[in-house]
């Protein structure tokens, strides 16, 4: 039987890029955010877990004069991240380094970000602390968890059974928590990320949650962004009875939902999302960052 752990991350480029692209305007607002606190001159930027590097190249555009650093352990990802700073003529630093194993050898920074990684390692606090670690004095630690799932789709597409997205949300948060479960070293505690911060020796703990809304009907790149996840979240559905014994679905409802995520997939479907003049996307993403004192 697979583990919910078994990432391919090379096979997700094209869908996390896609993902960068369509929900960016979270990362402008959390710069924005950032760069208003006082004191803070970036010189030296990480981006931890950078993936294709979408959010990294936005910080070295909005940081010129910084060394920015995409750092993430697979090198398909950073040969994205190196081709999308070419393309846009930023300057950016990749390094090939796993997380937390290797944090110790990156060095310092002034601003530390890490969207959405830090849930991929068991011991949360512990990859917290390891980040606070490398920070300068008066140097932010940014972290995106949590926020919103995404919203894509009516309740009632017209056919199969409505709450569709509600479904694949419960779905997944099983899968989540199995994944959490099964990580080396996992540690469950309370995810209040501020008091996280602080449990790492961090002050000025705070909060900052951004909404990324795109209404119907939705251009080719967010569209094959929903197309995408959907087929995630169809093979992840496939798979439920080898990982999941908690949901307590009638298999006919798991049979029902596959068939609609099968119309959805289809491109000559007319109710397909290629075609669909519905489609939209409205998500949250949450921002939660704090500051190595002064000594």
């Amino acid at each position: 039987m697979a583990h919910v752990n078994d990432f391919d991350w090379a096979a997700l480029a094209d869908l996390l890029e896609l993902e960068g692209e369509t929900q960016g305007s979270y990362v402008r607002g959390a710069i924005g955010e950032l760069a208003a606190l006082p004191a803070l001159t970036p010189r030296r930027i990480l981006d931890i877990g950078s993936g294709p590097g979408v959010a990294a190249c936005t910080f070295a555009a909005a940081f010129p004069q910084a060394e920015v650093v995409a750092v993430d352990g697979t090198a398909e990802l950073l040969g994205r991240a190196e081709q999308r700073a070419d393309r846009l003529g930023v300057r950016l630093r990749t390094r090939q380094a796993e997380f937390p194993g290797q944090l110790a050898e990156l060095g310092s920074a002034d601003l530390i970000w890490s969207g959405q990684a830090v849930h991929h390692v068991g011991d949360q606090q512990g990859a917290l602390d390891q980040l606070a670690a490398l920070l300068e004095p008066g140097g932010v630690l940014a972290v995106v968890e949590g926020g919103l799932p995404a919203r894509t789709l009516p309740r009632d597409l017209g056919f199969g059974r409505p709450g569709l997205q509600e479904r694949l949300d419960a779905a997944q948060a099983e899968r989540f928590g199995r994944m959490r479960a099964e990580l080396p070293g996992a540690v469950r505690l309370a995810e209040d990320w501020p008091a996280m911060l602080r449990a790492a020796g961090l002050t000025e703990a705070g909060s900052r949650t951004f909404l990324v809304e795109l209404p119907a009907p939705l251009s080719d790149g967010p569209r094959r962004w929903v197309r995408g996840s959907l087929r995630r979240q169809r093979e992840m559905l496939a798979r439920a009875s080898e990982w999941s014994k908690d949901l307590d679905w009638p298999e006919r409802w798991i049979t029902e939902d596959l068939a609609t995520l099968d119309r959805l997939l289809d491109p000559a479907d007319p109710a397909g999302v290629d075609r669909r003049t519905d489609l939209f996307l409205l998500t949250a993403k949450t921002l939660h960052y704090a500051r190595r004192a002064v000594a």
